[in-house]
């Protein structure tokens, strides 16, 4: 495995970077405050290419390898999470289905107006009855001649207030189980497309996650994604695909928490002396440290991994719970570090540490990882 990344994924990084500094990161307690990005912020990033990141050059995009990937997505993460999460939900889950599973017709209309961002993806799964037993979905789609009535609703759905294009699972054959669930392309200008509550959030502050209810719309039949019935199972695989790149989110914010923390235990004195110098300090950035290292070697494996065409669905469930509790643990020793400073909202602390409790909940809770990898280990049990 050779993950050293090419000279122009390095210039990326560092434009990136720079981007950040000098765009976004002015703006993060205005984001925080107003639960609202700019569209100064959106129509740069846009202009940077970032809205492209999943998609192929065929199409208008950059077409970076997961490897490339995760690495610009690892330098997103060290800014607010709610900016990147609109990024990293349009970038994975609401759009590689379209590139993975969608027709040539489907990619030349959809990818080109994604990659510009001038239609945001978002991806539909999560229902009142079904979150975590995802095959328990309830929104239906009835064939009726070249078309597909949904009925139905989602719930939680990343981006949707911004979005206008829809991956969508529904049930089109009740008998056959989690085999008879299919997914569609929906637009929300689709007749019998409403958008329901946007919901508050503890964080990921400017990042907007509502309820969308399909009443007798109709859905071209040419818009099913995939083979009808195989929606679950393309699903898994989407999801599996997208974790990559919401560890390497992660990771660039422990990242940016444990840069934070070192700066401010080698500045903070007290005692007569910087508190760097107390052991249980030593102690806490060192346990950052080497999860944050543990990580990013897991997560760059596994991105490698998928640019190998391999089944990751136990490699990538793992790589989402060890991110998401490395998150949260290096977020909860940073807050200790800061003391009082990282409990207040003026100081960016706070937010990283709020931010980071949704990372074990979104895209597969950290218990249902661990249902997925028991399953995968049963699967490869000598019999």
């Amino acid at each position: 495995m050779d993950f050293n990344l090419a000279p122009d994924i390095v210039q990326m990084k560092e434009i990136v970077r720079d981007f950040i500094a000098r765009e976004v990161e002015p703006y993060a307690a205005r984001i925080e405050e107003e639960d609202r990005v700019p569209e100064a912020i959106l129509d740069a990033s846009k202009t940077l290419g970032l809205f492209g990141l999943s998609i192929p050059e065929t199409y208008g995009g950059l077409g970076l390898s997961m490897v490339a990937k995760c690495a610009i997505f690892e330098e997103l993460g060290k800014t607010i999470n709610g900016y990147t999460t609109i990024l990293g939900a349009h970038n994975g889950i609401g759009s590689v289905g379209i590139v993975s599973f969608g027709t040539e017709a489907q990619k030349s209309y959809y990818l080109p107006k994604m990659a510009r961002g001038e239609w945001i993806g978002a991806f539909a799964l999560t229902e009142p009855e079904a979150g975590s037993n995802a095959a328990a979905i309830r929104t239906t789609a009835v064939r009726r001649g070249h078309r597909y009535v949904l009925n139905g609703q989602k719930i939680y759905i990343t981006n949707a207030p911004e979005a206008h294009v829809f991956t969508v699972m529904a049930v089109t054959d009740p008998s056959r189980g989690p085999k008879g669930i299919t997914a569609f392309i929906v637009e929300r200008d689709f007749p019998g497309f409403r958008l329901g509550k946007i919901e508050r959030k503890m964080g990921l502050h400017g990042s907007h996650s509502a309820q969308i209810f399909f009443e007798d719309m109709e859905v071209p039949e040419e818009n099913v994604l995939g083979q009808e019935g195989d929606g679950y199972i393309n699903a898994l695989k989407i999801l599996a695909n997208g974790r990559a790149g919401l560890a390497a989110r992660s990771l660039g914010s422990c990242q940016y928490l444990l840069d934070r923390s070192l700066q401010y235990a080698q500045e903070r004195h007290q005692f007569g002396k910087p508190i760097f110098e107390q052991q249980i300090i030593q102690h806490y950035l060192a346990e950052m440290a080497t999860d944050i290292e543990t990580l990013r070697w897991m997560m760059y494996r596994v991105a490698w991994l998928v640019d190998q065409g391999a089944n990751v669905v136990k490699e990538a469930a793992m790589l989402k719970l060890y991110g998401s509790e490395v998150y949260q643990r290096v977020a909860d020793k940073a807050v200790q570090i800061h003391g009082g400073l990282g409990y207040i909202s003026d100081y960016p602390i706070e937010r990283f540490y709020r931010d980071a409790r949704i990372t074990r909940i979104y895209e597969g809770t950290s218990e249902i990882q661990k249902n997925i990898i028991a399953a995968e280990l049963n699967k490869a049990r000598p019999r």
